[in-house]
């Protein structure tokens, strides 16, 4: 893994250094058109995006029950380490696709540091295998 702040943009060099890491916490994507119901779980969410239909949160699985908002598909996240630059190209798109002709479902979250892979939880194993193996080529 490149070290921290060293960003990197080659596209082969991002998919060898992206070491995937299974998360073991369950996730729910849930969204919200009331503005308060969302606020109120906002600090819980590990991530939000505002979408004209509402807030969407993606809630560990502990408060999306607790509040009774699960979203009944839950989700694991793989985190991809390596620091991809933000105009990097290529690597959200060799792990959808590689996920893809396995024929699992992934929802990319791009962050500051590392992109994330959202995958169905009963999927996950079988993902990081496919994420090793990409990663190893």
């Amino acid at each position: 893994m490149a070290a921290p702040g060293t960003r990197v943009r080659d596209t082969e060099a991002m998919i060898a250094g992206m070491s995937p890491v299974l998360d073991p916490v369950i996730y729910h994507f849930c969204t919200f058109a009331d503005a308060a119901a969302a606020e109120a779980l906002r600090g819980s969410a590990i991530a939000s995006f505002a979408e004209a239909e509402g807030l969407s949160l993606i809630l560990p699985e502990a408060a999306a029950k607790h509040h009774r908002v699960e979203s009944g598909l839950p989700m694991q996240r793989i985190t991809l380490n390596v620091y991809s630059a933000l105009d990097g190209v290529g690597l959200t798109a060799a792990v959808a696709g590689a996920l893809a002709e396995h024929g699992i479902a992934c929802n990319m979250v791009a962050a500051y540091h590392h992109d994330h892979a959202f995958v169905p939880a009963a999927d996950a194993p079988r993902a990081m295998v496919v994420l090793t193996e990409l990663a190893g080529r």
